[in-house]
């Protein structure tokens, strides 16, 4: 389950009132091959005046209290979550044996009435620093049980389900890091699931980090094999690889240092619908391409799938082999924050030439119909590598806490300066990205992401 942090402090408020509250979360969904993420879209509060009974221990909800939200659910294609809270100091978020009564006669009526083919419930107790939950989604196969919530904002926490197993202790591998973050940030880490887009100096760099780091599960994608100039800043190859494709080299690498995480490598490009699609389960995605086209791709996921996006870019400005300038860029997108576009950091002219097929690119650029295709640009490990660990250090702050609130959109890096500054921006009226135009959480729709793909 992954709820917006404007909807998982509205449910943490009511925890702290007298008696038991419901209300009925419209989420969309994001189907993958291993396992199913519900996205919070809106969150409707039962009407006081529905409520037969409301006390610290229990309550009794007329139909006229969610009737209305089911149509709405039905309307956008949604999927209705039930939930409701169990506030009264040291309660536990386990479903009672009247909550089971009450999920057996609600699920017929959610689906019918919403048109879905799940029913979700959610009960939410108080715990210390914020709330626990237990709940389950039930198919015509029954109750699969939440193991998980991720709550993302600013910052982004991962709350394991009251219910789940234990957790296994920690390798003493980590002992370093958990003496700095703690247990608790060490044990989010190995249930991230992370994609990393580009295989080169800034992704290799990125992805071998957050595999020291501990990260459970890593997707790697790149299109292309390695040439002759990778193996002096992409990590984890050698002149013997060259030729060999480069997402696989370093899964290659990966698995050899971090034997227990799950390495996924797919050759493509995430303009191809099926592979961008496999974007969709991972909670963060992190960006280390400078191809705009798949920068398109990238900055609808926080919008329609609530996975926060850390794009990257190295510039060096070099003339007959001087050096005029190094720059770098970390920006962090998170649902309702301005995108990509709307930061002027995609080019949608060269985005556009990127995805036309070689042959009309040509007749076009010929014709000064689209924009010549820059060549190899200039690359220097010791600066992909810093732009990686500033990317990998925002994973942790965000994870941890410990910078300024808020905190900052974009990071840039000056190198020939020496100088760091930061900055923020809102998205721009009327686009996908605004939160008012009712796009956030959306999920699996059809054309997927909302864009036209190449056939």
């Amino acid at each position: 389950m992954v709820l917006p942090l404007w909807m998982a402090t509205d449910v943490d408020e009511k925890l702290h009132e007298r008696d038991e509250t419901a209300a009925v979360i419209l989420a969309g969904k994001a189907r993958g091959s291993d396992r199913l993420r519900l996205l919070g879209r809106e969150l409707h509060w039962v009407p006081r005046e529905a409520y037969d009974r409301r006390t610290p221990d229990g309550l009794t909800v007329r139909s006229d209290g969610y009737m209305s939200v089911l149509a709405r659910a039905e309307e956008r294609g949604d999927i209705p979550i039930w939930i409701h809270t169990h506030p009264r100091h040291g309660s536990s978020p386990a479903r009672s044996k009247w909550d089971k009564i009450v999920d057996d006669e609600l699920q017929q009526t959610f689906r019918v009435r919403s048109n879905a083919a799940e029913y979700a419930s959610l009960v939410f107790a108080p715990s210390e620093g914020g709330f626990s939950f237990t709940g389950a989604v039930w198919t015509d196969g029954g109750p699969v049980a939440f193991q998980r919530m991720v709550v993302v904002g600013e910052r982004w926490k991962v709350l394991p389900a009251h219910d789940a197993p234990d957790h296994e202790q920690l390798p003493p591998s980590f002992d370093r890091q958990v003496r700095a973050f703690g247990g608790d940030v060490q044990r989010v880490l190995s249930q991230l699931r992370v994609g990393v887009v580009g295989s080169g100096g800034t992704g290799s760099a990125t992805a071998e980090q957050l595999a020291r780091l501990g990260v459970g599960s890593l997707l790697l994608i790149d299109p292309k094999d390695l040439s002759p100039s990778n193996p002096t800043r992409v990590y984890g190859s050698s002149p013997d690889d060259i030729g060999m494709p480069k997402a696989e080299v370093l899964a290659a690498h990966l698995r050899r240092i971090a034997p227990a995480a799950r390495v996924e490598a797919i050759t493509g490009t995430i303009t191809d619908l099926s592979i961008a699609r496999r974007l969709s389960t991972c909670d963060l995605v992190i960006g280390c391409t400078d191809d705009n086209a798949g920068r398109l791709v990238l900055s609808r996921l926080p919008t329609y799938y609530l996975t926060p996006v850390i794009d990257t870019g190295v510039l060096i400005s070099s003339s007959d082999g001087r050096l005029d300038g190094i720059d770098g860029r970390i920006t962090v997108i998170n649902p309702g924050t301005a995108c990509l576009v709307c930061r002027g950091r995609i080019d949608l002219a060269r985005a556009g030439a990127e995805q036309l097929p070689p042959e009309e690119r040509a007749a076009r650029q010929a014709e000064g119909y689209a924009p010549e295709l820059g060549g190899v640009e200039p690359a220097v490990i010791a600066y992909t590598s810093a732009v990686a660990s500033f990317a990998v250090a925002e994973v942790l702050e965000r994870l941890i806490g410990y910078g300024p609130d808020p905190e900052p959109g974009e990071m840039l890096l000056r190198f020939h300066d020496r100088e760091v500054s930061t900055n923020t921006a809102t998205p721009r009226e009327h686009h996908y990205c605004n939160p008012a135009e009712g796009l956030i959480g959306a999920g699996d729709r059809d054309p997927f992401l909302g864009q036209t793909w190449r056939a």
